[in-house]
């Protein structure tokens, strides 16, 4: 399996990857859920890492429903991302009626490639996530979905998370993420059987 590390500092990210870390997915503020991380944080993390990275992109806490002005920051952010060479980015739209925003996602996705894409746990916020999954699987650009199946942890959410996985296929990864800790990760897999997963604590506490 793939363990996919959440950092908010360099120490952090060497620390995953020292741990057992396969991948890191930078950030900043993760106490409000993971914002977009400062440039020379990106390019300092893609330079002295020997695993990938992913980026997230997300202007502020709080919804997913994001006005014109932050959508254009978030397509300046995503190009920003390629041309530093970052491998994957990570992001979620949502529309006014809190699902899925699919053209905005269409074209964000399509900006960019050839970097990997990442719809991340705005999914979980969406109404009718199987509905929500199947939308995104029309998308080709977008390769994982991360997801505690619209629960806190993603042991709440095992039965969802299952489904999503099913009919997901070799469509798109589903990440189960939400309180998998380097304790809890084997009794998750054992539970859930999905090929990555993503946490905070996944490889323990990191310093």
């Amino acid at each position: 399996m793939i363990i996919e590390a959440c950092v908010e500092s360099i120490k952090e990210a060497h620390s995953a990857e020292q741990n057992g870390a396969h991948r890191i997915e930078v950030c900043s503020r993760l106490d409000l859920g993971g914002l977009t991380p400062p440039l020379k944080f990106i390019q300092i993390a893609i330079l002295s890492l020997s695993i990938p990275i992913k980026v997230m992109i997300r202007p502020r806490g709080g919804n997913f429903i994001y006005t014109r002005d932050e959508l254009s920051t978030m397509e300046g952010e995503i190009e920003k991302c390629k041309s530093i060479g970052v491998p994957e980015v990570v992001f979620g739209v949502l529309d006014h009626q809190n699902r899925i925003n699919i053209d905005v996602t269409t074209r964000f996705a399509q900006l960019a490639t050839p970097m990997k894409v990442t719809f991340h746990k705005a999914i979980d916020r969406s109404t009718q996530i199987i509905h929500s999954l199947e939308k995104l699987k029309s998308i080709k650009e977008v390769n994982s979905i991360l997801t505690s199946g619209g629960y806190a942890t993603a042991v709440e959410g095992k039965n969802v998370i299952k489904k999503m996985i099913q009919i997901a296929g070799n469509k798109l990864t589903i990440i189960p993420a939400g309180k998998i800790t380097n304790q809890n990760l084997h009794e998750v897999h054992n539970t859930i059987g999905a090929s990555e997963y993503h946490g905070r604590r996944i490889v323990g506490k990191l310093s």
